[in-house]
């Protein structure tokens, strides 16, 4: 119990959203404490608790005009003030200071689109795919996108997640058995 307290803990992937990386079932295995000696980094797939709202639906912190952000060209730049007690697992995308667009799917990182992401599952024709207007992050926040940028309810519609709300970083899989492996 103290293990899984304070140094790793598994988790079951809840749904499709970083298919094909992680599917559904698939078990994982997260170290809880390597973020108290060091910050997380873009290319991380962590478990971390959401804003409240992104669990029920996709609402933002802010509205732009009445509308939510990704109804006119941009990301959520802002998540609600209150955590949820929901667990998501998704991978981070940009870091603090850092300016984001989303081009076809791709994340667009203080201006170099990354399109070397073997690992995602393209994004398609969801409005979420192409958000040209960049945003900032917030000192101390990261923005998070599943791999399967069509399908995936991520910080694009409910905002970059406060490093205090990252549990840990996922680095093994160990269900089902043909899965077994180092992230």
């Amino acid at each position: 119990m103290a293990i899984q307290a304070w140094l790793i803990k598994p988790y079951q992937i809840p749904s499709q959203s970083m298919e094909p990386t992680l599917d559904v079932g698939q078990r994982v295995l997260v170290n809880r404490f390597l973020y108290h000696f060091t910050d997380p980094s873009p290319g991380d797939i962590v478990v971390f608790h959401p804003p409240k709202g992104a669990d029920t639906g996709t609402e933002c912190g802010v509205t732009v005009k009445g509308q939510e952000p990704v109804n006119v060209g941009m990301s959520c730049p802002k998540p609600t003030k209150e955590e949820s007690s929901q667990n998501f697992i998704k991978r981070i995308v940009a870091g603090p200071g850092d300016t984001l667009s989303v081009r076809d799917g791709h994340p667009v990182v203080n201006g170099v689109e990354k399109t070397e992401e073997s690992y995602i599952r393209p994004c398609g024709s969801s409005p979420a795919c192409n958000l040209p207007k960049q945003i900032k992050i917030p000192p101390g926040y990261y923005f998070m996108m599943g791999d399967n940028r069509g399908e995936s309810d991520d910080s694009r519609f409910w905002g970059p997640v406060p490093k205090g709300w990252i549990i840990g970083k996922a680095f093994a899989t160990y269900w089902p058995p043909d899965r077994i492996g180092i992230l």
